[in-house]
């Protein structure tokens, strides 16, 4: 099914790029949110979390993953990310349109798709201070409903996207610690 879906995904992408993350604020009606965690420290396990993350370990939740696990991290590609909710499993199709690759910085943003039960950006961002070596994990999203369903269950919707962004980031926490000892 996923096969099927990802090379004719080429509809419109409906956030502006100018009121997604890179707006001064969120666009009206979207909600924010931001989590940034300390990693741990040093160039060996910054290169660890690039690897980590081009493996798409940040989605490895066991409720969260990435169907499509050959895909990179490129500018246009789609990331198919299925979840289980509330008994059922859903996939949602979101395009890379921004990708950052720097000494000390590597990282994604995404924008869903009309394949997508939310509206909105999420920004995944590895960093590591030149003076400190501490690595840092951002993880910051806009979004709000598309589906009536996530309208409807909103308050649950925001609870699984909580949950999704601390998971994450324990994720990322545990995927550094295992490979650099």
């Amino acid at each position: 099914m996923i096969q099927q879906v990802l090379p004719v995904e080429s509809g419109p992408v409906l956030l502006d790029p100018l009121h997604g993350l890179k707006a001064a604020s969120p666009p009206v009606g979207f909600s924010h949110d931001l989590l940034r965690t300390e990693l741990g420290s040093g160039r060996n396990a910054f290169r660890e979390a690039v690897h980590a993350f081009q493996q798409w370990q940040q989605f490895d939740l066991g409720w969260v993953r990435v169907a499509n696990q050959t895909a990179t991290i490129e500018l246009g590609q789609i990331v198919a990310v299925e979840v289980y909710s509330i008994g059922l499993w859903s996939v949602n199709l979101s395009r890379i349109v921004s990708v950052t690759r720097e000494t000390g910085a590597f990282g994604f943003i995404y924008r869903t798709t009309p394949n997508h039960v939310e509206e909105g950006e999420e920004r995944f961002t590895l960093t590591l201070d030149p003076d400190t070596e501490r690595i840092h994990y951002e993880l910051e999203a806009v979004s709000r409903p598309r589906h009536w369903m996530a309208s409807l269950a909103y308050p649950l919707t925001r609870a699984f996207q909580h949950r999704f962004a601390r998971g994450s980031h324990d994720r990322m926490r545990k995927a550094v610690s295992e490979r650099i000892h």
